[in-house]
């Protein structure tokens, strides 16, 4: 089967699982005694009803694209980062700190406000990498582990040293005006960091089709033994991986802060690094999979808030869905695998 097959089939498997969830979340609605119709047109109308609340929608989607492709990127590696958050963190702070620099012109100080978020996040995640591959330490472990670290130092840094005493709520002092993206719309936060997501998927595309180092990550991912017969030393394309990944995600928070935020705020992530581990396994590591589950994803948080003002359904549900989602397609999946080794066994015995 070809990649392009393979692909297809990855995509209808999630609009089978997303019809289903869809269908199962109508059920649980009805049963609260609300209209499912009314609900999902209102989480509709919230998320794409319009072109300012489309571009709202896109730009929630851009920070799950970055940390969805971090985490598929060390995933198609072999190695498990589940550290995408502390590294979006960290990302988000050094951005914050590099954005308050004055006197830099515009066309310099936007792409060095993201460079360094990219190294924080790069940084963060060397640690475990170098751990995992020299000493084949548990790097689920230690990436979960320091996504704590990572959130609590930021906490702290925002909340004494460099807190904003005019602002109610812990964070910094707004970046200067050439660190920011402007936004796009008037009505809307849509700002070109969108592009710069577009932009890492197309990089991370390349580099998977025409790269050596994209063909040395499959081979790992795919058996970490059998490689270094081809002369692939695993660790060391292990560590590599960890670093784009980790820069990737840090890059996202650097995203988050000079194209939205536009300063670092305590506690400004629901979730983003974990929710990219889900959008990463939904998509089985390919980019433009990523892209487009993380656009769902976005789809349905948004829309969460229009469910809740016009159908009276709580926006809890949204996690509902989104969890029968990724359900089912584990359910689908394991099911297909199955299926795939009674076949296998039965011509075998023949």
């Amino acid at each position: 089967m070809g990649r392009g097959s393979e692909a297809w089939n990855d995509m209808a498997t999630f609009i089978v699982a997303f019809a289903v969830a869809l269908l199962m979340g109508a059920v649980v609605i009805a049963a609260t005694g609300s209209s499912p119709w009314d609900a999902y047109r209102a989480a509709l109308r919230a998320a794409a009803g319009s072109g300012y609340r489309f571009l709202n929608t896109l730009c929630n989607t851009t920070v799950l694209i970055m940390t969805g492709m971090a985490c598929s990127v060390a995933f198609n590696s072999g190695i498990q980062n589940i550290g995408a958050e502390g590294q979006l963190y960290l990302g988000a702070f050094a951005a914050a700190m590099a954005g308050l620099i004055r006197g830099i012109p515009a066309f310099v100080h936007v792409p060095l406000t993201l460079a360094v978020a990219a190294c924080a996040g790069a940084v963060w995640a060397l640690m475990p990498g170098i751990l995992r591959a020299s000493r084949g330490t548990n790097e689920v472990v230690v990436t979960l582990m320091m996504n704590y670290i990572a959130v609590l130092l930021c906490s702290y840094f925002v909340n004494y040293p460099f807190r904003n005493a005019a602002a109610t709520w812990p964070e910094t002092a707004m970046i200067e005006a050439s660190a920011r993206l402007p936004y796009l719309h008037p009505l809307s936060r849509f700002n070109g960091s969108f592009f710069v997501a577009l932009a890492c998927v197309v990089m991370i595309v390349f580099i998977n089709r025409r790269t050596r180092t994209g063909y040395e990550w499959r081979m790992v991912g795919l058996n970490e033994r059998a490689c270094t017969v081809a002369g692939i030393v695993p660790g060391k394309v292990m560590l590599q991986a960890m670093i784009v990944s980790g820069a990737i995600a840090g890059l996202a928070g650097g995203a988050e802060v000079i194209g939205v935020r536009h300063r670092f705020m305590d506690a400004f992530s629901p979730g983003y690094g974990m929710t990219g581990v889900l959008i990463a396994l939904v998509a089985r590591n390919n980019p433009v999979s990523v892209a487009l589950v993380a656009f769902i994803f976005s789809l349905v948080k948004t829309g969460a808030g229009g469910m809740e003002l016009v159908a009276d359904v709580p926006a809890e549900l949204s996690e509902i869905l989104l969890t029968l989602i990724v359900f089912m397609l584990a359910a689908q999946r394991s099911l297909r695998g199955t299926l795939r080794a009674a076949r296998t066994q039965q011509h075998a015995g023949r």
